[in-house]
C-alpha cells in the first residue's frame, strides 16, 4: 500500500511540474539565430529580414522546397536559371545583387569592435527604403547608433541611409564596404534601384 502511495506521489509531482513548464507556452523565434560563420549569402538573408519574411514563406511563395532557400543563404547555393529569375522578380534586385558569386566564395565576417545589439524600433518609427544596409544591421545584430560610430559618420547621417535612401558620397561609401566587406554597388543598390 505504501508503495501504491509513493507511486501517486510521484505522478502527482511530475504533473505538476510538467503543468509549470508546458503551461506557459512556446516562444518561438521569428528566425533563427546561425552563427556568423554558416551564413554565406548574407544579402539574401538581411533583404529577407528586413522585409520580415522567413525562409519558409519565401519557399512557398516561389513553390520550391524550404531546403533550396536554406541552401541559398546558408551554403551560398546558386539557385537554377528558373528559381534565379522567380526569386530576382519577387524581390524586387537584380542576381548580381543576390547571389554575388565572389561575394559567396568570400563569405566575409565583420569584426565587431564592441558588443551591439539592434533595435527594432530602428524599424518601427520610420521607413526602411536601405533594405540591404538595414538588414545587415539586423543579421549581426548590431545598433545603428554603434555602426555610425565605428564606421565614423554622425548617427544622423547613417539613418538618412537606411531611411531614406541618402546616397552618400564615395568617402563615406567606401567606409561602409570596408566595414561590412561588401562592394558599395550592393550595400547602396536601394539608393540606385528605386
Amino acid at each position: 500500500m505504501a508503495k501504491n502511495q509513493q507511486e501517486t506521489h510521484k505522478i502527482q509531482a511530475w504533473s505538476l511540474i510538467n503543468r509549470k513548464y508546458l503551461g506557459q507556452g512556446v516562444r518561438v523565434k521569428r528566425f533563427r539565430r546561425p552563427k556568423r560563420s554558416q551564413i554565406r549569402n548574407r544579402v539574401l538573408l538581411a533583404i529577407l529580414m528586413a522585409k520580415d519574411m522567413k525562409l519558409s514563406r519565401l519557399a512557398e511563395e516561389l513553390s520550391v522546397s524550404s531546403r533550396s532557400v536554406s541552401a541559398w543563404v546558408y551554403e551560398g547555393r546558386i539557385p537554377s536559371r528558373t528559381n534565379l529569375d522567380k526569386v530576382c522578380r519577387h524581390l524586387g534586385y537584380p542576381p548580381h545583387i543576390l547571389f554575388n558569386e565572389a561575394l559567396l566564395r568570400q563569405s566575409p565576417i565583420v569584426c565587431q569592435p564592441t558588443p551591439s545589439r539592434f533595435m527594432k524600433r530602428t524599424l518601427a518609427h520610420s521607413p526602411q527604403h536601405n533594405a540591404i544596409l538595414t538588414g545587415l544591421c539586423m543579421v549581426y545584430d548590431f545598433s545603428v547608433t554603434d555602426v555610425s560610430i565605428w564606421i565614423g559618420v554622425h548617427p544622423g547621417t547613417f539613418r538618412k541611409w537606411l531611411h531614406h535612401c541618402h546616397l552618400p558620397t564615395l568617402a563615406l561609401q567606401e567606409k561602409a564596404e570596408n566595414f561590412f566587406r561588401i562592394p558599395r554597388h550592393i550595400l547602396f543598390a536601394d539608393c540606385e534601384l528605386h
